[in-house]
């Protein structure tokens, strides 16, 4: 699947077969996650592979739109190092672009996803650090459950033309 199919054809899917999903798919999955850009190439990010069916089950607890994770093979988390941060809050703008690059290769192999926000919510991040035993100084941002869809959406037609402006307002 090429790209732009890809990026037009994603939806969330928050319903997944119980089918495992290799280890190879989800190495392809991070490999992307960490092609995307970042402020001064500064990487920020760190991932968490959450695929104890526990754990995920424990999530809903405290994120309450996150009951698709029960469905889910794994999930991935990403993060924020504080340690890494040369260009102060351009981190957010990573962890989105390795994210939104999760959900698009997810797409290109025919896996569902969702993007789960977890940053800047502190019952959420809070949740997760106590969750996973994450460190002070790492910042969870995002959660996105991955798994074959056991639901179909058609594409949406997002384009607007009445929000381009050229050149000034």
């Amino acid at each position: 699947m090429d790209a732009m199919h890809a990026i037009l054809t994603r939806r969330s899917i928050r319903k997944y077969n119980k089918k495992p999903i290799s280890d190879n798919l989800i190495k392809e999955l991070l490999e992307a996650a960490m092609s995307a850009p970042s402020a001064g190439n500064e990487q920020p990010w760190h991932f968490i592979l959450i695929t104890n069916p526990d754990i995920l089950g424990k999530v809903p607890t405290f994120h309450n739109h996150s009951q698709m994770l029960k469905e889910a093979s794994i999930a991935i988390l990403v993060c924020n190092d504080n340690r890494l941060d040369k260009h102060e809050g351009m981190w957010i703008q990573d962890c989105s672009a390795a994210t939104q690059n999760i959900l698009i290769a997810a797409q290109s192999k025919k896996l569902g996803t969702v993007w789960l926000g977890v940053y800047p919510r502190e019952k959420r991040i809070n949740g997760m650090r106590e969750l996973l035993d994450i460190p002070e100084h790492i910042i969870p941002f995002s959660l996105v459950p991955i798994g074959y869809p056991a639901e179909q959406k058609p594409p949406s037609n997002r384009y607007n033309k009445s929000r381009i402006h050229y050149n000034k307002w």
